[in-house]
């Protein structure tokens, strides 16, 4: 496996329990010295002609937003290990859409974000302009009607009960202090070692080990770090380290009245031919996420959450599986986390729990 490929895992991988994908470059807002202006997009990066203004650690989730909605990669427009030259075709044709899409939404919508890039596009470089003649002729499935019949559902509070009853209590969960777990993160048909160390309430590090180095996920207090192979270490942005938080919880079932506000419990949904609840919520500074609860168990199954872009919302979906019980507490032993550029599944071999970490394995190094 080359250098470039690694990188290019590590990247997908970038963030294991952060809401929306990892970037390859963050500017943080906050230094050892005190709070300092973020940079824009044309100060961090070269020749910046649309995006100008967007802070810099949203141009690669952007970036992301229209390679899923083309349904192409970065190639497509950028000539490799110089991104900032306009060589190709398709970069110019590119920015011409994003100016395009952005009048219409100020000239037809009073600026609100109702047509993106994906509007059309539909995970195809070149947009369908014919009417196709059945369903398995869409790319997409349709969303979800926005307001559908609640008579006879579970309220919010009772579905989270449940769930909390579902995995231990709130008792068996005061027991545990810390989480060790070791197993595989399989993209694809290739398998790499994965570790994750967790503490109460809410410090997490999750540590993939490729040949060629350690992509490393981390969160503690109110701040996060990514570090990926061949590019060193870096801040999460607020945004990332507010979602990152949320992940990072110990016992997340206690903690989802405390994280969430507005909750609703919306639809019946199935789930791999499993009926699921649909709970969705909204933390601070994050889009609305969605929580699939089975029926029959009361287990969460499916997270389904956003991360905004200059452009548009990118979907990031994680499904639990393989549920056991260690220590008294119910734990997924496998999670597949899916994004538009692609997915990858963790599998838990073993779990240590109350075994002591120290704090200073979630700081951030030094470059």
């Amino acid at each position: 496996m080359s250098i470039g490929e690694i990188a290019l895992k590590a990247c997908l991988i970038g963030a294991v329990v952060v809401f929306g994908p990892g970037r390859l470059s963050a500017q943080s807002a906050q230094t050892s010295s005190g709070p300092v202006t973020p940079k824009t997009a044309e100060q961090a990066y070269k020749n910046i002609q649309v995006l100008k203004g967007v802070p810099a650690d949203q141009l690669i989730p952007a970036m992301q937003f229209m390679t899923a909605s083309l349904g192409v990669q970065c190639d497509f427009c950028h000539v490799e290990s110089a991104l900032e030259k306009d060589d190709k075709e398709t970069k110019q044709t590119a920015r011409k859409m994003m100016r395009m899409m952005f009048a219409i939404n100020k000239d037809n919508f009073d600026g609100h974000r109702e047509v993106t890039c994906y509007a059309c596009h539909r995970g195809a470089h070149k947009p369908v302009i014919t009417p196709v003649l059945s369903e398995a002729d869409l790319l997409v499935a349709e969303p979800a009607a926005d307001h559908e019949d609640t008579a006879g559902l579970p309220s919010a509070e009772q579905l989270i009960e449940k769930y909390l009853q579902a995995v231990g209590g709130g008792d068996a969960a005061a027991g545990v202090s810390t989480r060790i777990q070791k197993g595989t993160l399989t993209v694809g048909s290739e398998r790499f070692p994965v570790e994750i160390l967790a503490k109460a309430p809410a410090e997490r590090k999750t540590t993939v080990h490729f040949p060629g180095g350690d992509s490393v996920t981390a969160v503690s207090a109110d701040s996060g770090w990514l570090g990926t192979p061949g590019r060193g270490v870096h801040d999460m942005s607020p945004a990332e380290a507010d979602s990152a938080q949320v992940d990072a919880q110990l016992f997340f079932p206690a903690s989802i009245s405390k994280l969430f506000h507005d909750l609703r419990v919306e639809r019946q949904e199935s789930i791999k031919g499993q009926q699921t609840y649909v709970l969705t919520a909204t933390a601070a500074s994050l889009p609305r996420i969605q929580l699939y609860f089975d029926q029959q168990s009361s287990l969460l199954l499916r997270v389904l959450r956003f991360a905004e872009t200059p452009l548009g919302l990118n979907p990031t979906e994680i499904d639990y599986e393989d549920y056991r019980v260690m220590g008294g507490v119910k734990t997924p032993f496998r999670w597949t986390l899916a994004r538009p550029n692609g997915r990858f599944t963790i599998q838990i071999e073993q779990i240590e729990q109350n075994v002591p970490i120290e704090d200073a394995t979630f700081v951030k190094p030094r470059n």
